[in-house]
């Protein structure tokens, strides 16, 4: 008999095909996270779950679910931060995560948000869109000028690796990057101590570390009060990284010049007073919105619970 799988979010059509090729499969073909009833249910009435960024599996869930039926938790993502990976461990559930699959597509939002920030692209959509655009003239809407500044890459992993390759080959960008270690790289890169002396460093700070509790607001006050006031910071992380408040105090006092943001602390909430400003970019977490790209996550996400299940080493354990 094949293993009980749920796939609790919609996926792409091939993704969900590939997985009830394998499994038997439950398929929640809907767009909101697993509510509490449903995290429960994916720990005791199923062999593994496919699940995703929103599907809270805390200490509380374990606990109402007791001894779990499922041994894995395969997640759709490079992020796991929703899943408490240590009480999963101890219960005997392994998780999994997708995260080659992601680099690229999320360095490409991360330049994405830096130049629509640096060059204030979607101030200046707005204000076409309103309406109220009186033509070009000489000092209409003045940014940052991109290419020969300075980068400041928060986390240099895979995609801190990617982002800070495309600013220096593509853009001509001086890098600095702080990361948990002094890192080997193919290109110039100058080692910070810490994120305060990265941050006043830089003309761009981009966050690409990995959400944990750790990193919580590793984007301190402190932080932020150490960029120049002609700085921009730019989240492709999780939101939770960045003290939010404390960034929209900055962004609404001009302590910084600006902010490109795909992710957020609470999300889907999004703080009016972050809303209201025009120096800030705001995406809806499109960090790896690319049909290839997200098929590509499902691919490796089903490979995960394959392996698993046919007894072999899984190819991406967290």
């Amino acid at each position: 008999m094949n293993p009980r799988i749920l796939i609790g979010r919609n996926l792409p059509a091939s993704v969900v095909a590939q997985a009830r090729s394998l499994f038997d499969v439950e398929y929640r073909d809907r767009p909101d996270p697993l509510d509490a009833g449903e995290l429960r249910a994916a720990l005791t009435d199923y062999d593994g779950a496919l699940v995703t960024l929103g599907d809270r599996f805390d200490a509380k869930v374990f606990a109402d679910a007791g001894v779990p039926r499922a041994k894995i938790l395969a997640n759709f993502g490079m992020g796991f931060n929703h899943i408490d990976t240590e009480i999963a461990r101890s219960v005997g559930i392994t998780v999994t995560n997708t995260p080659g699959a992601v680099t690229d597509a999320t360095a490409d939002i991360a330049l994405t948000l830096m130049l629509m920030s640096c060059r204030r692209a979607a101030e200046g959509e707005r204000l076409v869109r309103s309406g109220q655009w009186q033509g070009w003239h000489p000092v209409q809407m003045l940014g940052l000028h991109m290419s020969g500044k300075t980068v400041g890459i928060l986390g240099m992993g895979r995609i801190g690796q990617a982002i800070a390759k495309r600013c220096h080959f593509g853009f001509g960008m001086q890098v600095f990057y702080t990361s948990r270690s002094e890192k080997t790289l193919d290109f110039p890169a100058v080692y910070c101590a810490d994120a305060v002396a990265l941050a006043a460093e830089v003309d761009v700070l981009v966050v690409s570390l990995a959400a944990s509790p750790a990193t919580h607001h590793a984007v301190s006050a402190e932080v932020i009060g150490a960029m120049k006031p002609t700085a921009y910071l730019v989240n492709v992380a999780r939101g939770d990284i960045v003290d939010e408040a404390a960034l929209t105090g900055a962004l609404k006092s001009q302590r910084i010049a600006g902010a490109g943001l795909d992710v957020y602390e609470n999300e889907p909430e999004v703080p009016e007073a972050l809303r209201a400003l025009d120096n800030v970019t705001l995406l809806p977490h499109l960090g790896t919105s690319a049909l290839e790209v997200r098929e590509d996550m499902g691919r490796m996400a089903v490979e995960n619970l394959r392996a698993f299940f046919a007894g072999e080493p899984v190819p991406n354990p967290v």
